[in-house]
């Protein structure tokens, strides 16, 4: 039975990831926590483990189908490894139930603010556009030029960003793909497939702060999970160019509400 949860679970998490940017990690918490018995700190290092590594598959799927900004997801990760760093450190030092009750809050907050967003967005509907690919926020040649409020937007957001993803044990594509529309003005589909690459960067950072904290999970289930999502991943990323931006956006939003109000209502009277 756990072989089959841990498939099934699997295809879902990879689906998620290369379809929509995220919603990988905001799975494999809960399932690892609640159906597979992992504890909570094993849970969110599992996690990362998964998502980190089918992050690289959908990423590289998603960039021959030419929905990536490398430069900018690069960009944007290596300013959030600080962040994921210290969130990496201080997730060690608070109770399982606090760990998993603030993960459950933040994706109430995550998710309210996006269903909000679909609904202002579905009554005043916006043209999207190509991002300006050749816009860069700061440039050293032939002369040195920023555009140091976009700069700053960027700065802190990542650094938050980075923060969750290493105190959460997520990888972040919840947060990273909201946060890349919001602070670059991508459309969905880019910002799907761009989230990718900085998932992949800020999941590496927060499982190095990880090492040595006797955080290990039960590897062979999270092996079994990361080869069926990586593989679920290569077709939800070739999925993802086939579909509209508001049927992303609108599947995103919903899949966040859904497994907020889930781990909501499990972790919160664990707290109590």
């Amino acid at each position: 039975m756990t072989i089959v949860l841990a498939a099934v679970a699997g295809a879902l998490i990879g689906l998620s990831l290369g379809a929509l940017g995220g919603g990988g990690s905001i799975l494999a918490v809960p399932v690892l926590s609640y159906l597979l018995g992992q504890s909570a700190v094993q849970a969110t290092t599992g996690s990362l483990v998964v998502v980190g590594v089918t992050s690289v598959v959908g990423a590289i799927t998603a960039h021959r189908a030419s929905s990536v900004l490398l430069g900018r997801g690069v960009a944007f990760g290596v300013v959030a490894i600080g962040g994921a760093l210290l969130g990496g450190h201080l997730s060690t030092q608070v109770p399982p139930a606090v760990l998993m009750a603030s993960f459950a809050a933040l994706m109430l907050v995550i998710g309210g603010v996006m269903t909000w967003r679909q609904l202002h967005h579905s009554r005043h509907p916006r043209i999207a556009t190509r991002p300006a690919l050749d816009d860069p926020i700061i440039t050293f040649a032939p002369t040195f030029a920023c555009a140091c409020p976009r700069a700053l937007k960027v700065l802190l957001t990542a650094t938050v960003v980075g923060l969750l993803t290493g105190f959460l044990g997520v990888g972040g594509g919840f947060l990273v793909v909201p946060a890349l529309v919001l602070s670059l003005g991508l459309p969905i589909r880019y910002a799907a497939g761009t989230s990718l690459v900085v998932i992949t960067i800020t999941s590496a950072a927060a499982l190095v702060a990880r090492t040595g904290s006797g955080a290990s999970p039960d590897w062979a289930v999270v092996i079994l999970l990361t080869a069926v999502s990586a593989g679920a991943a290569v077709l939800g990323a070739r999925f993802a160019g086939k579909v509209g931006n508001d049927r992303l956006s609108a599947a995103f939003t919903v899949l966040v509400v859904v497994v907020a109000l889930y781990t909501a209502a499990r972790a919160i009277p664990a707290l109590l």
